[in-house]
C-alpha cells in the first residue's frame, strides 16, 4: 500500500508541475517539470526552518523511491523500447558506422579522458580522489542517456541524419558502458576481476551483444504473434509483454536489458506494425499508447531527477568540483567524437559544425544519476553523485534548451551533415 501511495503521489506532483508549465513556463514538457521540481527543492531547502514537516515528507517520498531500481530494472526498459519503436531501420543502417563507432569506441575515449582529468583537476580543489574511482565516474558519465536525448531532440528541430547518429548512439552505447563502469567499479571495490582482453570480451559479448541478440529474437516472436491476431488491445498487451517478460528473463540470462528492448523495440516498429502484419487503427493505437506511456514516464523521470537535489548532502561543499566536471565533460565529449571524425573514414562528411552538434546534443541524465546512486559510499559516492548531478542539470537545462537553436543556426549554413 505504502508503494501506491508514493506513486500516487508522484503522479500527483507530475500532473500539477505539467500544468504549471504549459500555463506558465512553456518549456519542453520534460526541462519544465525538472525545472520546476528544483524550484521546489530550493523553496523547501530555503524555508526548512519554517515549515520542517513539509520538508521532512517531500525528501521522505522522494527517499523511497530507489532511482537505480526504478530506472535501471524498470522505466529505462519502457522508454527505450517506446524510443525505438519508432526507429526506422533503413535510417540506422545509413548511419550504422559513426552509431557504433560513437557508442563503443567514443566511450572508452572519453572514459578514460574524464577519469585522468578528474583525477588531475580535483586535488587543486582540495578533493584527491584514487584514478580507479576517477575512471569509475568516466565511465558513469560518458554514456549520452537516450531518455534526455530521445525525450528533448525530438522537439529540437535537428536534422534528419544529425537525430539518427546521436539517437542511435544513445540507444546502443548502454552495452560498452555497462562493461566499463562493471569493470571500474570492480576494481575500484579490490575485486579480482579478469582484466584481460579475452575476459573483457566475453563480459561484452554476454552483455552486449547477447542482449541484442535476445531482443531480437523477442521482437520477432512478438511480430509473429501480431501477425496472427487481430485487436489493437491484444497487440498492445503483446507489446507490453516483451517489455516487461523480457525484463525478467535478460535478469535471469545476466544479458543487457535495455539492449535487449532496443533491438526488439526495433524489430515491432519496422516489421510487426508493418502495413502487411496490421491495419492503420491497429498501428495508430500501438503507437499511441508507447507514445503517451513515453510522454508519462519521462515526465515522472524528469521531476524525480528535480527533487534529487533534497538526497545530495554538502552540494554546496562540491560546487566547485561539478562546475569544473561540466568543462571536463564536454572536454571529453568533444575529444570522443573528433579523434574518430579524423581518423575513421566515414562514408559522411563531418565538418566542424557538425561536430559541434554531435558534441552539444549528447546530452546526460537520470542514467548516470542513477549509476552514481550506485556507487559504495566508501568509494566517495557523495561527491561523484554531486558533481554528476551538475553535469545533468547542465546538459538537460542548458544544452536541452539551446541544442535546437545551434542546430538551426548552423543548419542555415552550408556546412552539415549531409
Amino acid at each position: 500500500m505504502e508503494l501506491y501511495y508514493s506513486f500516487s503521489a508522484l503522479i500527483v506532483l507530475t500532473a500539477v508541475f505539467s500544468y504549471l508549465n504549459s500555463r506558465f513556463l512553456k518549456l519542453p514538457p520534460s526541462i519544465g517539470i525538472m525545472v520546476i521540481a528544483l524550484m521546489v527543492s530550493l523553496a523547501l531547502i530555503a524555508t526548512d526552518s519554517i515549515f520542517p514537516r513539509t520538508f521532512d515528507r517531500v525528501t521522505t517520498l522522494i527517499a523511497s523511491v530507489d532511482l537505480t531500481e526504478i530506472l535501471m530494472g524498470a522505466m529505462l526498459n519502457f522508454l527505450l523500447f517506446a524510443g525505438a519503436i519508432h526507429l526506422h531501420l533503413e535510417d540506422l543502417k545509413e548511419q550504422r558506422m559513426p552509431i557504433i563507432i560513437f557508442s563503443t569506441v567514443s566511450v572508452i575515449i572519453s572514459t578514460f579522458v574524464i577519469g585522468l582529468l578528474i583525477y588531475s583537476i580535483l586535488p587543486l580543489l582540495g578533493l584527491p580522489i584514487p584514478l580507479i574511482q576517477c575512471l569509475v565516474f568516466g565511465a558513469l558519465i560518458s554514456p549520452t542517456d537516450p531518455i534526455a536525448v530521445l525525450g528533448i531532440l525530438k522537439q529540437a528541430g535537428v536534422p534528419k541524419s544529425i537525430e539518427t547518429k546521436i539517437a542511435g548512439e544513445s540507444l546502443f552505447n548502454d552495452g560498452m558502458a555497462v562493461v566499463v563502469f562493471i569493470l571500474m567499479l570492480a576494481l575500484a571495490r579490490g575485486e579480482d576481476v579478469n582484466t584481460s582482453l579475452g575476459g573483457i570480451t566475453l563480459l561484452f559479448v554476454q552483455e552486449a551483444l547477447g542482449g541484442i541478440a535476445f531482443g531480437f529474437v523477442l521482437g520477432f516472436v512478438g511480430s509473429k504473434m501480431i501477425y496472427r491476431v487481430d485487436g489493437y488491445n491484444v497487440h498492445v498487451l503483446i507489446t507490453l509483454a516483451i517489455v516487461m517478460g523480457g525484463h525478467l528473463a535478460a535478469r535471469s540470462l545476466h544479458i543487457s536489458g535495455p539492449l535487449a528492448m532496443v533491438a526488439a523495440g526495433l524489430v515491432i516498429g519496422n516489421f510487426g506494425k508493418n502495413p502487411g502484419a496490421v491495419s492503420d487503427t491497429e498501428r495508430d493505437y500501438i503507437d499511441k499508447f508507447w507514445e503517451l506511456l513515453d510522454e508519462i514516464l519521462n515526465a515522472i523521470l524528469f521531476m524525480i531527477i528535480g527533487f534529487e537535489l533534497l538526497l545530495i548532502p554538502d552540494l554546496r561543499r562540491f560546487g566547485w568540483a561539478g562546475m569544473a566536471t561540466i568543462v571536463i565533460v564536454l572536454l571529453a565529449r568533444f575529444i570522443s567524437i573528433y579523434v574518430p571524425v579524423k581518423l575513421i573514414p566515414f562514408k559522411s562528411r563531418f565538418g566542424k559544425k557538425s561536430v559541434a552538434i554531435l558534441v552539444w546534443g549528447g546530452l546526460r541524465g537520470g542514467v548516470s544519476i542513477a549509476l552514481a546512486l550506485s556507487i559504495d559510499d566508501d568509494l566517495n559516492k557523495n561527491l561523484f553523485l554531486a558533481i554528476t548531478y551538475f553535469v545533468v542539470l547542465f546538459s538537460i537545462i542548458v544544452q536541452g534548451l539551446t541544442v535546437g537553436k545551434i542546430t538551426a543556426r548552423f543548419t542555415n549554413e552550408e556546412e552539415a551533415i549531409s
